[in-house]
């Protein structure tokens, strides 16, 4: 069966037992309530903002006045940029804030020598410029410059006081924000934790306690379920030379295993792919899996990094990118077969991840183990009819043609214990 694949995620992920069906996650508290990324809509060549959408920006999350929004909204205006143009230049006034509908722009700038050094790359649904909204003083610390043809929509500082004025509503909004009504935090955005070091004398000591989540996120195990039927004909004459009904239930079962690697990957709940925080998820540089690129990966998951996956193709792009530079990475050992490696980290094939249909995929790199706080699988065992652990087949009876029904059942979800436990390199170009 050609469906059949290696299915190292499954491999290697640290199960752990989810009693009673649920595994709670209590991470310490975040001050951050949205995502990160704004959300458009398009109508031809004409794109708009969702104004829902305009609380991802710092300054406006939690503002809750539909009717304002939508009349910010109205006042981005849309502009089109070619590759290398530059959007905003290092030490320019602030005078708009841009979010980028569609593209890929690099932020430059200038490093310890005076040469000019690339601090990050940022791709659809992110902004720049938002501290425009809170200082009128503010000046650009970077140029932001394309790296593919761009869509942008823009806000002028302008037009965002003529509606300040207004809006008593925006207005108070905004200065409670300026204010910092936060707690301190340290610099992952968790509240922090009061300590003394390098102190003499009989120094007062501060007082502390570790703020956790209101809310902890629980994850529920999923399912995955078929019915196995085989005619008691078949499973009483054609048994030699193998057994039917184990070969029918073996393929049953990797079919079921597949669904299950697929739907640890991809599934929008507890999917990998969608639980990874913004902050640990980066872009290409260029476009294609670069070296450098597989290197800032790594920074973002660089205490500990257990292993990293890509689909085959994306495997092969990077292949290529090592050859053209004259690089040959390593191999090491891992679970008892070569495997490709970078900096010493396994780099393992799985084709559950997408390759959309412009050939761009997705690369991860985790770090394994709840004594790590790192990515871990959860399952239930020790099921009735048990077959396998976490899966059970239970014997369904046999209906009026004779035929015999197996109920084949899996349970199982993912957990990310930590954000930084996991990084996603974005935008791989693999063709």
């Amino acid at each position: 069966m050609q469906e059949i694949t290696s299915r190292h995620l499954l491999r290697v992920l640290p199960w752990i037992e989810a009693i009673g069906g649920v595994y709670r996650v209590n991470r310490r508290l975040t001050y951050q309530v949205a995502d990160g990324r704004v959300t458009f809509v398009s109508t031809g060549a004409e794109v708009r903002v969702i104004s829902a959408e305009l609380c991802e920006l710092p300054a406006l999350r939690g503002f809750g006045d539909a009717d304002v929004l939508a009349s910010l909204g109205d006042l981005f205006t849309q502009r089109e940029y070619e590759a290398g143009q530059v959007i905003a230049a290092a030490g320019a006034p602030m005078e708009e804030v841009v979010l980028l509908a569609h593209g890929k722009v690099d932020k430059i700038g200038e490093g310890a020598y005076g040469n000019e050094t690339l601090l990050g790359v940022l791709a659809d649904g992110e902004y720049v410029g938002e501290q425009m909204l809170v200082h009128p003083d503010a000046r650009w610390e970077w140029t932001v410059r394309t790296v593919t043809p761009c869509t942008v929509l823009a806000l002028t500082r302008d037009a965002f006081e003529r509606l300040l004025a207004l809006s008593e509503s925006l207005r108070e909004h905004v200065s409670a924000y300026r204010e910092d009504p936060d707690g301190p935090v340290n610099r992952y955005g968790e509240a922090e934790i009061a300590l003394a070091a390098g102190h003499v004398g009989e120094a007062t000591l501060p007082g502390t306690f570790v703020d956790y989540e209101l809310g902890p996120r629980e994850y529920e195990l999923s399912v995955a379920q078929t019915i196995l039927r085989v005619h008691s004909r078949v499973a009483d004459l054609y048994n030699e030379p193998m057994n039917q009904t184990e070969q029918q239930l073996r393929l049953t079962i990797e079919a079921l295993r597949e669904r299950q690697e697929h739907e640890l990957v991809n599934n929008r709940d507890f999917g990998l792919l969608h639980n990874a925080d913004l902050k640990q998820r980066i872009h290409t540089r260029s476009g294609p899996p670069t070296p450098d690129d597989l290197d800032e990966l790594l920074t973002t998951v660089w205490k500990n990094p257990t292993v990293m996956f890509a689909h085959p193709k994306a495997i092969a792009a990077f292949a290529r990118q090592c050859n053209s530079r004259g690089i040959y990475p390593q191999t090491v050992e891992f679970n008892g077969q070569k495997a490709p490696a970078w900096r010493g980290v396994p780099l393992l094939p799985c084709n559950k991840i997408p390759v959309n249909g412009q050939g761009v995929s997705s690369i991860m790199v985790m770090r394994l183990g709840e004594k790590d706080q790192g990515v871990v699988g959860l399952r239930r065992t020790g099921l009735v009819d048990e077959y396998e652990p976490g899966l059970s087949v239970r014997f369904m009876g046999i209906d009026d043609k004779a035929i015999i029904s197996y109920l084949v059942t899996t349970y199982y979800s993912a957990a990310v214990l930590v954000p930084d436990a996991l990084g996603i390199l974005e935008s791989v170009e693999v063709l």
